[in-house]
């Protein structure tokens, strides 16, 4: 995929899946990582964070991050709003 393409959470759990399979078969890290076109960067990366996951639980935790970003996002909002009735509320306008 091209340079900042993103992956879905299943697609990175199988991407990892084959680069373990193909270590597994005796290739080198870089040589499994390359057929699946994918640098060691990437793999490092996307194993520490899925590593050890199931392509459900991939996707549940995408979704979760998904959902804990707009509740983070409607905090702020309403917080904003708190605070600038407060100030319209004291006069301080």
């Amino acid at each position: 995929m091209a340079r900042g393409k993103k992956h879905t959470a299943e697609q990175i759990v199988n991407l990892l899946r084959q680069v373990e399979v193909g270590v597994a078969n005796g290739k080198t890290l870089p040589q499994a990582c390359k057929e699946v076109a994918i640098v060691e960067q990437t793999y490092y990366r996307w194993r520490k964070e899925y590593g050890g996951l199931k392509v459900d639980q991939a996707r549940r935790l995408k979704d979760l991050e998904q959902e804990n970003a707009k509740l983070k996002r409607l905090v702020s909002e309403l917080s904003l709003e708190k605070l600038v009735l407060k100030d319209i509320a004291s006069g301080n306008f």
